[in-house]
Protein backbone atom coordinates (compact mmCIF):
# COMPACT_ATOMS: atom_id res chain seq x y z
CA UNK A 1 0.00 0.00 0.00
CA UNK A 2 1.44 2.97 -0.97
CA UNK A 3 0.57 6.67 -0.23
CA UNK A 4 0.37 10.10 -1.70
CA UNK A 5 -0.46 13.40 -1.23
CA UNK A 6 -3.07 13.83 -3.84
CA UNK A 7 -6.30 11.88 -4.21
CA UNK A 8 -6.31 8.25 -5.09
CA UNK A 9 -8.47 6.96 -8.04
CA UNK A 10 -10.33 3.04 -7.97
CA UNK A 11 -11.16 2.79 -11.25
CA UNK A 12 -14.33 -0.04 -11.64
CA UNK A 13 -13.55 -2.05 -14.62
CA UNK A 14 -14.89 -5.55 -13.37
CA UNK A 15 -18.37 -6.12 -14.93
CA UNK A 16 -19.60 -8.39 -17.11
CA UNK A 17 -20.86 -6.11 -20.20
CA UNK A 18 -23.46 -8.80 -20.62
CA UNK A 19 -26.28 -6.05 -21.98
CA UNK A 20 -23.54 -5.06 -24.41
CA UNK A 21 -23.24 -8.32 -26.36
CA UNK A 22 -19.72 -8.26 -27.18
CA UNK A 23 -18.53 -11.69 -25.41
CA UNK A 24 -16.09 -9.54 -23.17
CA UNK A 25 -15.80 -7.52 -20.13
CA UNK A 26 -17.52 -3.85 -21.22
CA UNK A 27 -14.58 -1.80 -19.64
CA UNK A 28 -11.99 -3.65 -22.02
CA UNK A 29 -14.33 -3.25 -25.50
CA UNK A 30 -12.81 -0.78 -27.88
CA UNK A 31 -14.14 2.60 -28.25
CA UNK A 32 -12.66 5.14 -30.67
CA UNK A 33 -9.35 3.30 -30.61
CA UNK A 34 -8.94 2.21 -27.55
CA UNK A 35 -10.25 -0.15 -24.33
CA UNK A 36 -13.08 2.05 -23.33
CA UNK A 37 -11.12 2.02 -19.52
CA UNK A 38 -8.39 3.88 -21.03
CA UNK A 39 -10.51 6.74 -21.50
CA UNK A 40 -11.21 7.17 -17.84
CA UNK A 41 -7.42 6.71 -17.30
CA UNK A 42 -6.59 9.71 -19.54
CA UNK A 43 -8.81 11.83 -17.57
CA UNK A 44 -7.24 11.22 -14.58
CA UNK A 45 -4.02 11.56 -14.91
CA UNK A 46 -5.03 14.73 -17.15
CA UNK A 47 -6.75 15.54 -13.57
CA UNK A 48 -3.29 15.44 -12.28
CA UNK A 49 -4.30 11.92 -9.93
CA UNK A 50 -1.03 9.38 -9.90
CA UNK A 51 -2.36 6.73 -7.69
CA UNK A 52 -4.91 4.38 -9.22
CA UNK A 53 -6.32 1.16 -8.44
CA UNK A 54 -8.46 -0.70 -11.51
CA UNK A 55 -10.58 -3.22 -10.11
CA UNK A 56 -10.11 -6.00 -12.60
CA UNK A 57 -12.36 -8.87 -13.77
CA UNK A 58 -10.80 -12.53 -14.60
CA UNK A 59 -8.62 -12.72 -17.26
CA UNK A 60 -7.46 -8.88 -17.06
CA UNK A 61 -4.46 -7.15 -16.60
CA UNK A 62 -4.47 -3.75 -15.27
CA UNK A 63 -3.16 -1.01 -18.00
CA UNK A 64 0.77 0.19 -17.65
CA UNK A 65 0.81 3.06 -14.87
CA UNK A 66 -1.99 1.31 -12.75
CA UNK A 67 -2.13 -1.27 -10.17
CA UNK A 68 -4.72 -4.15 -10.06
CA UNK A 69 -7.15 -6.27 -8.15
CA UNK A 70 -9.55 -8.91 -8.41
CA UNK A 71 -13.16 -7.29 -8.62
CA UNK A 72 -15.72 -8.34 -6.15
CA UNK A 73 -19.14 -10.02 -6.25
CA UNK A 74 -20.85 -6.68 -6.52
CA UNK A 75 -19.91 -3.68 -6.93
CA UNK A 76 -19.17 -2.44 -3.92
CA UNK A 77 -17.02 -5.27 -3.48
CA UNK A 78 -15.09 -4.63 -5.86
CA UNK A 79 -14.77 -0.98 -4.15
CA UNK A 80 -13.62 -2.46 -0.89
CA UNK A 81 -10.94 -4.78 -2.65
CA UNK A 82 -9.50 -1.76 -4.25
CA UNK A 83 -9.76 0.80 -1.54
CA UNK A 84 -7.47 -1.76 0.43
CA UNK A 85 -4.66 -0.98 -1.74
CA UNK A 86 -4.56 2.78 -1.49
CA UNK A 87 -3.49 5.11 1.65
CA UNK A 88 -4.74 8.70 0.47
CA UNK A 89 -7.09 10.56 3.05
CA UNK A 90 -9.36 11.35 -0.30
CA UNK A 91 -10.17 8.67 -2.70
CA UNK A 92 -12.28 9.09 -6.31
CA UNK A 93 -14.13 5.62 -7.34
CA UNK A 94 -15.06 5.95 -11.68
CA UNK A 95 -17.15 3.69 -13.45
CA UNK A 96 -14.99 2.86 -16.08
CA UNK A 97 -18.20 2.47 -18.07
CA UNK A 98 -18.14 6.36 -18.77
CA UNK A 99 -15.71 7.24 -20.61
CA UNK A 100 -16.88 10.69 -21.14
CA UNK A 101 -15.61 11.94 -17.79
CA UNK A 102 -13.98 15.43 -18.30
CA UNK A 103 -10.89 16.03 -15.79
CA UNK A 104 -11.97 18.91 -14.31
CA UNK A 105 -14.92 16.78 -12.72
CA UNK A 106 -12.58 14.82 -10.87
CA UNK A 107 -11.18 17.97 -9.49
CA UNK A 108 -14.54 19.28 -8.41
CA UNK A 109 -15.86 16.16 -6.62
CA UNK A 110 -12.73 16.32 -4.64
CA UNK A 111 -13.05 19.97 -4.02
CA UNK A 112 -16.60 19.73 -2.77
CA UNK A 113 -14.96 17.10 0.41
CA UNK A 114 -13.85 20.28 2.31
CA UNK A 115 -17.69 20.58 2.98
CA UNK A 116 -18.89 16.81 3.25
CA UNK A 117 -17.79 13.61 3.73
CA UNK A 118 -18.65 12.44 0.60
CA UNK A 119 -19.14 14.70 -3.12
CA UNK A 120 -21.07 12.87 -6.06
CA UNK A 121 -20.98 14.39 -9.83
CA UNK A 122 -24.76 14.12 -11.04
CA UNK A 123 -26.87 15.84 -13.70
CA UNK A 124 -30.16 17.59 -13.18
CA UNK A 125 -33.51 15.40 -14.17
CA UNK A 126 -34.95 16.64 -16.92
CA UNK A 127 -37.60 14.24 -17.84
CA UNK A 128 -40.85 13.90 -15.75
CA UNK A 129 -40.35 11.42 -12.76
CA UNK A 130 -43.19 9.44 -12.06
CA UNK A 131 -43.28 6.76 -9.26
CA UNK A 132 -45.96 3.55 -9.84
CA UNK A 133 -46.86 0.81 -7.43
CA UNK A 134 -46.53 -3.25 -8.68
CA UNK A 135 -49.72 -2.89 -10.49
CA UNK A 136 -47.78 0.25 -12.89
CA UNK A 137 -50.37 2.41 -11.83
CA UNK A 138 -49.09 5.95 -10.88
CA UNK A 139 -48.86 6.92 -7.95
CA UNK A 140 -46.79 10.02 -7.52
CA UNK A 141 -45.24 12.81 -9.69
CA UNK A 142 -41.97 13.83 -7.95
CA UNK A 143 -40.79 17.50 -7.69
CA UNK A 144 -37.83 16.81 -10.62
CA UNK A 145 -36.59 19.87 -9.26
CA UNK A 146 -34.88 18.08 -6.58
CA UNK A 147 -34.14 15.32 -8.56
CA UNK A 148 -30.29 14.09 -9.86
CA UNK A 149 -29.26 11.65 -11.96
CA UNK A 150 -26.35 10.43 -10.47
CA UNK A 151 -22.99 9.61 -11.84
CA UNK A 152 -19.03 8.58 -10.86
CA UNK A 153 -17.03 10.05 -9.88
CA UNK A 154 -17.37 9.83 -6.31
CA UNK A 155 -15.20 11.41 -4.07
CA UNK A 156 -14.64 10.25 -0.04
CA UNK A 157 -12.88 10.61 2.85
CA UNK A 158 -11.27 7.55 3.44
CA UNK A 159 -11.69 6.85 6.33
CA UNK A 160 -15.39 7.95 5.64
CA UNK A 161 -15.48 5.15 2.91
CA UNK A 162 -13.73 2.39 5.04
CA UNK A 163 -16.23 2.60 7.82
CA UNK A 164 -19.36 2.50 5.49
CA UNK A 165 -18.12 -0.34 3.13
CA UNK A 166 -17.73 -2.84 6.85
CA UNK A 167 -20.74 -4.23 6.18
CA UNK A 168 -22.51 -7.85 4.85
CA UNK A 169 -22.34 -8.68 1.80
CA UNK A 170 -25.77 -8.78 1.76
CA UNK A 171 -25.65 -4.87 2.23
CA UNK A 172 -23.06 -4.51 -0.28
CA UNK A 173 -25.04 -6.21 -3.34
CA UNK A 174 -28.01 -3.95 -2.62
CA UNK A 175 -25.76 -0.90 -2.86
CA UNK A 176 -26.10 0.69 -6.21
CA UNK A 177 -23.79 3.33 -5.46
CA UNK A 178 -20.80 4.22 -2.68
CA UNK A 179 -22.56 7.32 -1.69
CA UNK A 180 -25.92 4.96 -0.27
CA UNK A 181 -23.64 3.18 2.05
CA UNK A 182 -22.24 6.41 3.34
CA UNK A 183 -25.80 7.98 3.82
CA UNK A 184 -26.88 4.58 5.64
CA UNK A 185 -24.05 5.21 7.76
CA UNK A 186 -24.94 8.96 8.40
CA UNK A 187 -22.63 10.65 6.64
CA UNK A 188 -23.19 13.57 4.57
CA UNK A 189 -23.22 13.81 1.12
CA UNK A 190 -22.53 16.99 -1.45
CA UNK A 191 -24.00 17.03 -5.25
CA UNK A 192 -21.30 18.18 -7.98
CA UNK A 193 -23.50 19.38 -10.85
CA UNK A 194 -22.36 17.86 -13.94
CA UNK A 195 -23.49 17.12 -18.03
CA UNK A 196 -25.36 14.56 -18.91
CA UNK A 197 -22.42 13.82 -21.47
CA UNK A 198 -21.03 11.81 -18.61
CA UNK A 199 -23.26 8.68 -19.16
CA UNK A 200 -23.05 4.83 -18.51
CA UNK A 201 -22.45 2.78 -21.40
CA UNK A 202 -24.76 -0.38 -20.96
CA UNK A 203 -26.44 -0.79 -24.12
CA UNK A 204 -25.26 -1.01 -27.64
CA UNK A 205 -26.63 2.30 -28.24
CA UNK A 206 -25.04 3.78 -25.53
CA UNK A 207 -21.42 2.81 -27.12
CA UNK A 208 -22.24 3.85 -30.39
CA UNK A 209 -23.44 7.71 -29.33
CA UNK A 210 -20.17 7.34 -26.87
CA UNK A 211 -17.76 6.47 -29.96
CA UNK A 212 -19.14 9.42 -32.06
CA UNK A 213 -18.95 11.79 -29.28
CA UNK A 214 -15.29 10.63 -28.30
CA UNK A 215 -14.05 10.70 -32.12
CA UNK A 216 -15.37 14.17 -32.02
CA UNK A 217 -13.36 15.38 -29.25
CA UNK A 218 -9.88 13.80 -30.90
Amino acid sequence: MAGTSGPAALLLAAGSGERLGLGRPKAFVELAGRPMLEWSLVALRAAGIAEIVVALPDGESAPAGACGVRGGASRSASVRAALAEVSADVVLVHDAARPLVTPDVFARVAEALAEADCAIAAARVADTVKEADDASMVVATLDRSRLWAVQTPQGFRRDVLARALDVGEDVLARATDDAWLVERAGGTVRVVETSPANFKVTTPHDLRVAEILLRERC
